[in-house]
């Protein structure tokens, strides 16, 4: 094997009430978090997603399933770190990756530095290869209709 694998990944989470809002490993100040069976961090699930397809691997779902009563709740960055050391066992490293989170509400630019940082850390890469964008869906969709919020994530991977 030699060369760069690229992946991508996408996950979505509906709101829900009574949750702290946890994006790109971030507690952020809104009235709803997103539902799920870890911390429901969507943007870590996409990018989580994006790094096993790059290294040939199968889903999130795969290594961290809902009925797993064991990570009930668990960080979304340690699903990152786990699947770190799945590619690095696989003698492959990240070379950098793109994210993209969807969501109307609330608003994510001054959260933004943070987040490449702990998606940085918790991917072992320098958080200047790690870009993350914000848009909305223009009001069209669950999204647009402000139920929860989807994230894309494109990833490049390089033998170690």
């Amino acid at each position: 094997m030699s060369g760069i694998f690229v992946g991508i990944g996408y996950d979505v989470h509906r709101f829900t009430a009574n949750r702290p809002l946890i994006l790109g490993g971030i507690h952020m100040e809104f009235h709803m978090g997103l539902e799920g069976h870890s911390d429901a961090d969507v943007l870590s699930h996409a990018l989580a997603d994006a790094l096993l397809g790059a290294g040939g691997q199968p889903d999130i779902g795969h290594f961290f399933p809902n009925t797993d009563p064991s990570i009930q709740g668990i960080n979304s960055l340690e699903i990152l770190r786990r699947v770190g050391v799945i590619l690095q066992s696989a003698g492959l490293s990240v070379h950098n990756a793109d994210c993209t989170i969807i969501a109307e509400m609330p608003k994510i630019s001054p959260y933004l530095t943070a987040m490449k940082e702990a998606l940085g850390k918790a991917i072992c890469v320098d958080p200047m290869r790690v870009g993350i964008k914000a848009t909305t869906n223009e009001g069209m969709g669950f999204v647009g209709r402000g139920e929860g919020i989807a994230a894309l994530a494109v990833v490049s991977l390089t033998q170690q």
